[in-house]
């Protein structure tokens, strides 16, 4: 595509500040809040990751688009952003895989997207004032006009997005990572025994699925508004709780049910949105971050070990709400030391606000989805021998 043929596209922020540049994808107007993901790969998850609903992406690597779209590295059944924005994108892209452009990708999903402006401009702004709503547009040009739209919608605090991602009904998955992908084969051949995993879906990644069904699970996911006596009723050897978008605080049902759930002291573990939710479900307390952790980079631990993660997320456990009795925080971020993983004191149940299947990202954290497998033997080996 040459510019001649490009259409023109306008992105105002909420502080009336207004980037113009070109559209790819879809043609039309979008609303959402703005935020920048550090990655240099993954784009094709980013954009299909449910956690990034209501928001538009800004894309820090510059050139994007480069490998096309192929049906396999779908975190979920379509583009979940509101938007994308990008330095430079690529027309044809040139990959074994491929079978899609980017552009034409998204256009088919009606999502779009704007390029050819100043992203790291645009990404120091959001850093130092912070996440902010903003709008996309090709049919509507003139900044006044776009920005009365962009100051009306919500703000990201205080919104429950889970209900527009979760799953309409029930289904059992049991895909595990391909052979080609697997990077920790040994670890899991050694895992023979079947355990049944509830899973509430908040927003869930398929590769989170697929390294759960690797480690030997049967995974039941089921949607957010499962009441608490109908997941026990699956009799599950453990409870996961999903990754998701929005406001943890917002999200009462997730986290009364959790709070249920507690109580059947059955092995538990979350990830992003659902540590959150674990985290208010045992008295704690969240707060919005500034401009939030999106990347494959970020550092988190605590003592020695130190692990490189993949993490999206707005908001955070607020550290002196955690009930000191109950919980210990296990990993810290550290780049800003915020919370990045609670262990419960004396059950089986710990989170991560981190990704630990690494889509995209490194592999540092999948011995969690291990450790998870290890504690419900544990329960149920302890069982079998209070029985005989």
């Amino acid at each position: 595509m040459t510019l001649t043929d490009a259409i023109p596209a306008l992105l105002v922020l909420a502080d009336g500040t207004a980037y113009r540049g070109w559209s790819f994808g879809a043609t039309g107007t979008t609303i959402g809040e703005v935020v920048f993901n550090t990655g240099m790969t993954g784009y094709q998850e980013v954009l299909t990751d449910p956690s990034y609903c209501g928001q538009i992406v800004i894309f820090t690597y510059p050139e994007l688009g480069n490998t096309g779209i192929n049906p396999e590295d779908e975190e979920s059944e379509r583009p979940q952003v509101q938007g994308a924005i990008a330095r430079n994108i690529c027309h044809q892209p040139s990959n074994w895989r491929s079978t899609q452009s980017l552009p034409g990708y998204l256009k088919q999903h009606q999502i779009p997207g704007i390029y050819g402006i100043d992203t790291r401009a645009l990404t120091r702004k959001i850093r130092m004032f912070g996440a902010m709503n903003g709008g996309i547009s090709t049919t509507i040009l003139d900044e006044a006009e776009l920005l009365e739209q962009v100051q009306a919608a919500p703000n990201m605090a205080g919104l429950n997005l889970v209900r527009e991602v979760t799953t309409s009904k029930v289904y059992e998955w049991s895909n595990p990572t391909i052979p080609t992908w697997e990077f920790n084969s040994q670890s899991v051949a050694d895992h023979e025994e079947s355990f049944t995993v509830v899973a509430l879906d908040f927003g869930v990644k398929r590769n989170i699925l697929r390294r759960l069904a690797s480690y030997g699970c049967r995974v039941i996911v089921v949607p957010a508004d499962t009441p608490p006596e109908e997941i026990l009723n699956y009799n599950p050897d453990g409870i996961f709780l999903s990754n998701g978008p929005g406001d943890p605080a917002a999200v009462i049902e997730g986290i009364e049910t959790t709070k249920t759930l507690l109580q059947s002291q059955k092995p538990m573990f979350g990830i992003c949105m659902g540590h959150q939710i674990l985290g208010h479900a045992l008295g704690a307390e969240t707060f919005k971050l500034k401009f939030g952790h999106r990347g494959l980079n970020q550092p988190a631990g605590l003592q020695q070990r130190i692990e490189i993660t993949s993490q999206n997320h707005s908001f955070a456990l607020d550290p002196d709400s955690l009930p000191a009795s109950v919980v210990e925080i296990s990993h810290l971020n550290l780049n800003d030391r915020t919370v990045a993983g609670v262990r419960h004191k004396s059950l089986p149940i710990f989170s991560v606000q981190y990704h630990p299947e690494a889509s995209p990202g490194p592999h540092d954290a999948d011995y969690l989805f291990e450790e998870f497998v290890q504690a419900m033997r544990a329960v149920r080996q302890a069982a079998t021998a209070k029985v005989s």
